[in-house]
């Protein structure tokens, strides 16, 4: 995947920064250069790699940093924000409501995979307690109802089509009118695509989106288009309203840089990204996490965001608790490999921890070694379980260990060297972050503990604690005991 070239490129640049004894003007304009290279190679507008450019070098201003202050890490961070502000255009998105109906409407050109995207949203929403309703009005392409009616019938969603019906105004406004006659919360309108941008697709999606009135325009786009995408985007959204963009296809050799220019084209954010065929190959895009990835850092708040929807919401204040205390033993390993592995694949869930946790293109090689690897911990002792000391795997235990799991005494070894890769990692990801331990704190400590573990937490699992209240509270409840 190109798009994890681009990754390296950008994290080799950082690294030979933070590898130089004196940073200086060279330094700083070495690494700028080095990733712009890898982001005009991965198809970002040049304009844009300018403008990020001159914004950083009227961030970082080395001569006037004072003395004693992390230089490497101001730039980084100086990057970081640069290429977050790329990808997010910074105004609000249309959220739907449950209990209410809204019309979402899918545009783009044929081929960019827009109506295995439908069913894909259809679906994400579907698992989160949310009616959907899809409707095809894509008579435009042989076979588009057909397909859309083998996604949905698969997904178990209800669907609206004609094989009639030529007019796809016709179409879109008898699906809507149905669904939301029988309250389905989330209307879904597949239209029609060509294979290249013509008047006569546009003024077809002008008056789809007339008769539908729809509350959120999505834009799909391939994410092989490359150099195209600023133009393609531009002309979709000067036709209809566009107001949040999916890039598909990033699972092969696109490179992926299309994305920003398509944000910079529409002025409106990426929301999700297509990494294969398969339904649950669709993962919500989040800049941050985005951005940390492309620049070789953890990204602990993407493993959070997993954690918050496989672990019932109970269980979450201990978690985070074992977690930024680094108590990290291996029943706490396999219960989050188990918890994860209920979630299908589990490459991005692990990024957190590193690639040498879960290396490209290896992610069934490596879901089937843990799953021995947890085979191998259910013959292990309580003792063996909640230890952080591997030391106490000496030969006698990791022999007792194989045969009572049925494994080899190599695939002992290998599991042990995966814990020591998470608890390291871990570690590095969870330093600084403290929570305070049994014993009192004063009122001032707890507050701004509670501010830092707020930083390390998703806004939804933050939400269901009760916000920054509620936190303070179990920091003063945790202090008191």
């Amino acid at each position: 995947m190109v798009l994890a070239q681009l990754s390296r490129s950008i994290s080799r640049a950082m690294q030979q920064m933070n590898n130089t004894t004196v940073v200086d003007e060279k330094v700083l304009n070495d690494c700028l250069n080095e990733i712009s290279r890898a982001l005009l190679q991965a198809d970002v507008q040049f304009s844009m790699v300018r403008d990020m450019q001159t914004n950083i070098k009227k961030i970082v201003n080395l001569d006037d940093i004072a003395a004693g202050h992390n230089k490497r890490r101001i730039i980084q961070q100086a990057i970081f924000n640069e290429l977050c502000k790329m990808l997010d255009p910074g105004k609000p998105l249309f959220t739907p409501m449950k209990g209410k109906s809204s019309v979402i409407m899918f545009v783009g050109l044929q081929g960019s995979g827009k109506t295995t995207t439908c069913t894909k949203y259809a679906y994400y929403h579907q698992k989160k307690g949310w009616r959907p309703a899809l409707v095809c009005a894509d008579t435009f392409r042989a076979g588009a109802f057909d397909q859309l009616k083998q996604n949905a019938t698969k997904a178990k969603i209800p669907f609206y089509g004609s094989y009639m019906e030529s007019d796809p105004v016709k179409i879109a406004g008898e699906g809507v009118e149905r669904f939301k006659k029988e309250d389905y919360d989330l209307i879904i309108v597949d239209t029609s695509g060509r294979h290249k941008q013509e008047a006569a697709l546009f003024e077809e999606m002008r008056q789809v989106a007339e008769i539908t009135k729809p509350d959120l325009v999505i834009f799909v786009m391939d994410s092989s288009i490359g150099q195209a995408a600023f133009d393609q985007a531009q002309a979709f959204k000067q036709s209809v309203s566009v107001g949040a963009v999916i890039i598909t296809k990033m699972d092969g050799h696109a490179k992926g840089g299309g994305s920003l220019s398509a944000v910079a084209a529409t002025k409106s954010p990426v929301i999700f990204i297509g990494t294969g065929e398969h339904m649950d190959e669709f993962e919500v895009f989040d800049v941050e996490s985005f951005v940390r990835r492309l620049l070789g850092l953890r990204d602990w708040s993407g493993f959070m965001d997993k954690i918050h929807e496989v672990v019932p919401a109970d269980q979450q204040p201990e978690l985070v608790q074992k977690l930024s205390e680094r108590t990290f033993t291996f029943r706490l390993m396999y219960e989050l490999l188990q918890n994860l592995m209920k979630m299908g694949p589990v490459g991005q869930m692990l990024s957190a921890f590193g690639a040498e946790v879960m290396p490209k293109g290896q992610e069934k090689e490596s879901q089937a070694k843990f799953k021995r690897y947890m085979t191998i911990m259910d013959s292990m002792t309580d003792a063996e379980l909640d230890s952080t000391n591997p030391k106490l795997m000496n030969e006698s235990r990791i022999i007792r260990i194989a045969r009572g799991s049925g494994r080899t005494v190599q695939d002992v070894m290998e599991m042990i060297q995966l814990y020591k890769m998470f608890a390291k990692n871990l570690s590095k990801t969870m330093k600084g972050l403290k929570v305070p331990k049994k014993g009192g704190m004063n009122a001032r400590s707890q507050s701004m503990t509670a501010q830092h573990v707020s930083k390390a937490l998703p806004p939804q699992m933050l939400k269901q604690m009760g916000g920054m209240g509620g936190l303070q509270s179990l920091m003063k409840q945790m202090g008191s005991n």
